[in-house]
């Protein structure tokens, strides 16, 4: 009877020990994690990496990744320069245009390059982007809409001088052109196709009709890519495993954002449709083949030809390959 009670006693503590040894090692687990703080807004090609925090791919790779959300990228690449967050997702055009801080903004990883999420629709009687000379379109200044703009007047030999820029956020875009107010509106999916049929127009432009600048991607500030670069290679690696998983199994990945923004899958899956997605080879091209060194540079000439937006625009943004190099080397 002593003997069975012992065995009974032995297997119970074997039990305990075994529970205690698997939460000391989840707790050891988690307490190794690296944080890092990531900035995002709404757009899809940033909240895409949601899927990597409920996958736990982020947690796969050493890092507990904290998302700061913004309505306004120049808050959210701000907040990156002076030292709040670690890096931020964000359009190239904005990084180039942030307030001076004691570094240098850094340009580290492609995340999408726009090819039809962006354009221009337009009333009845506006049948090209040629048509828009001398009329009214609305574009919020020195943001990605602006840029749009004015990289399809120049790829129909107009100058921005040659159309009355109405300096508006999308939605009031697109209210005016319903309105009959201005005769285009620069936008982005889902609102530019649904703003063109509320017209009876058609867009006339998107970023699909030219090898566009609009490029989102990750930026830092110079400090991080020294003090925390294994955390940067390690964002970027998951970053690709994200991309793979969109290349393979896309409705997981577009059904597990789309539940934790609230939204339809096949809503988030169209959105996310119109752009060129930022994976290894994407960031081979750009970054090793020289191409995200010559759009910034079409970027600032763009942006320096219209100043109305105001903005001082910079010429001293790095664009790093150091992290990306590293990470595709891991990643193979």
């Amino acid at each position: 009877m002593k003997s069975k009670f012992l065995k009974v006693f032995a297997l119970i503590l074997c039990t305990c020990l075994t529970a205690i040894a698997i939460k000391a090692c989840s707790f050891s687990n988690e307490s190794t994690l690296k944080p890092f703080k990531v900035g995002l807004n709404s757009w899809p090609g940033y909240q895409i990496a949601l899927y990597a925090k409920e996958a736990g791919l982020f947690r796969k790779h050493g890092l507990d990744v904290e998302f700061i959300r913004f309505i306004n990228q120049q808050d959210n690449i701000r907040a990156t320069m002076r030292g709040a967050q670690d890096v931020s997702f964000v359009p190239l055009p904005e990084v180039m245009q942030v307030d001076s801080a004691e570094e240098k903004p850094v340009f580290v990883m492609v995340v999408d390059i726009s090819a039809g999420s962006d354009g221009i629709a337009a009333a009845p009687k506006i049948k090209s982007v040629k048509d828009l000379k001398g009329k009214k379109v609305s574009a919020k200044l020195s943001t990605v809409s602006h840029l749009v703009l004015l990289e399809a007047l120049k790829a129909n030999q107009l100058k921005p001088e040659d159309v009355e820029i109405v300096d508006v956020i999308n939605e009031r875009g697109a209210n005016m052109l319903k309105k009959g107010e201005i005769s285009a509106s620069t936008l982005w999916e889902p609102l530019m196709t649904d703003a063109a049929k509320n017209v009876g127009g058609k867009v006339i432009h998107t970023t699909a009709d030219v090898d566009s600048v609009v490029i989102d991607g990750v930026a830092t500030r110079s400090s991080i890519v020294t003090t925390k670069q294994d955390e940067l290679v390690s964002f970027i690696e998951t970053w690709f495993e994200v991309m793979k998983a969109v290349e393979t199994k896309p409705q997981e990945v577009f059904a597990s954002v789309a539940k934790q923004l609230k939204m339809t899958t096949e809503a988030f899956a169209i959105d996310y449709k119109g752009l060129k997605k930022g994976d290894l080879a994407m960031n081979r091209r750009m970054f090793e083949g020289g191409r995200l060194k010559e759009a910034y540079q079409q970027t600032r000439q763009l942006l320096l030809a219209d100043p109305r937006h105001g903005r001082n625009i910079r010429e001293d943004v790095e664009i790093n390959a150091s992290a990306v190099t590293k990470a595709s080397k891991n990643w193979q």
